[in-house]
């Protein structure tokens, strides 16, 4: 399907190129799909989903980050914090409160109001949502702490205080990829039996939002420290301030409405699923072989997403700004033009959605490895 991710024939013929560059083999990676019988079950089931793909080796961004490293030594140039990112988060916070108070006297269940919301507003707060993410890796500033008060700021139209909360998640999320009760972004057992329809699969990328906000609270909690008061109390009294400066509750509700919208049926929000869904399913007659679990979308929408799309190169280089995402992969070509990508993240969306084969059980995990970061104590490497 050209809309979706794409999968080649040459799969084999990709994964010897993959061992040469450092990659694990095929018959060490030995990922399975098991059939109904938990985490060691043999093969999997090619059509009814009721188990997802398990591994039993570390996650392939670490092996293909130093075999990078070693044949471009000159990526390590890359790293560091983009100075633009602060302009540009401050332009769209301005852009999103401009347009909050213009629509103080509109209906809510106006074109108008909606129209706004979802084109302009629901993308805008996509881009908080990324630059949030994107500040979780001390990528704004040199120094920690400026990035964690910018991310408050990203944090102001998206009407929920979220940011210091999310980047504890986010951080083990990279250093546990795919590691069940460590990784949230992981759907649970619970979600994909229960979503595991048209209809389920339907309600889930309409609410997903509201999966990854509650989700990680029932996975574990992480320490509240200073940080996430400052961060719940700025947004609360923003949010009250708006209000009342307003005289109306308008404002807020387009802030709201336009998050809702960003995490629901949008096209920025298929990054969502197109990140780490296998949308290819494996061929049950051969061998195990490695299955990819992320994808990169290389079209136009990363344009308002931070090159968030260039996922693969993400993991494998965090601490490459989105603004050189483009020139790492370019440097690398060898290591990632090979690698099944997504071809738009409207088109992720739609199959996700319509096709019977692809669901909610179709996501990697692993038993055992990684970390969490900042539940109990940071270390000094994760400030």
């Amino acid at each position: 399907m050209a809309d979706s991710v794409v999968a080649t024939a040459t799969e084999q013929k990709q994964q010897q190129k993959l061992v040469a560059r450092g990659a694990p083999k095929a018959a060490d990676a030995n990922p399975q799909r098991s059939n109904g019988k938990g985490p060691k079950g043999e093969g999997y089931d090619p059509v009814h989903h009721n188990d997802f793909f398990w591994s039993y080796t570390d996650e392939p961004h670490c092996s293909r980050r130093h075999a990078i490293i070693k044949a471009h030594p000159e990526v390590t140039k890359l790293c560091g914090p983009e100075p633009l990112t602060k302009y540009i988060i401050t332009g769209v916070v301005a852009l999103q409160i401009t347009l909050a108070i213009l629509l103080r006297n509109t209906p809510i269940f106006s074109w108008q109001f909606l129209l706004t919301a979802y084109v302009i507003g629901a993308t805008a707060n996509q881009n908080c949502f990324l630059a949030i993410h994107e500040i979780s890796h001390n990528l704004a500033f040199r120094k920690p702490m400026p990035n964690r008060f910018i991310a408050i700021l990203a944090n102001l139209p998206i009407g929920v205080p979220y940011s210091a909360s999310f980047r504890p998640y986010h951080l083990t999320h990279h250093k546990s990829l795919g590691v069940e009760g460590l990784d949230t972004d992981l759907p649970t057992t619970f979600e994909a039996l229960f979503l595991d329809s048209l209809l389920g699969k339907a309600f889930f990328c309409t609410f997903q939002i509201f999966f990854y906000a509650v989700r990680p609270v029932f996975i574990y909690p992480i320490t509240f420290t200073w940080l996430h008061y400052l961060n719940v109390f700025i947004n609360i009294a923003f949010d009250g301030l708006l209000v009342w400066a307003t005289g109306s509750w308008q404002p807020l509700w387009y802030l709201l409405c336009s998050s809702f919208l960003a995490g629901s049926l949008h096209p920025c929000a298929g990054h969502f699923i197109a990140e780490h869904y296998i949308m290819t399913k494996p061929d049950p007659t051969l061998p195990p072989s490695l299955i990819p679990e992320t994808f990169s979308y290389y079209g136009p929408l990363n344009f308002f997403t931070y090159n968030v799309g260039y996922h693969n190169e993400h993991h494998d280089f965090p601490a490459v700004p989105w603004s050189r995402l483009p020139v790492l992969r370019k440097v690398a070509s060898e290591f990632y033009d090979d690698l099944p990508q997504c071809e738009s993240w409207v088109g992720v969306i739609a199959r996700f959605i319509s096709d019977p084969e692809i669901g909610m059980w179709c996501r990697l995990k692993r038993t055992k490895g990684g970390r969490k970061v900042g539940t109990f104590q940071w270390r000094d490497e994760d400030l």
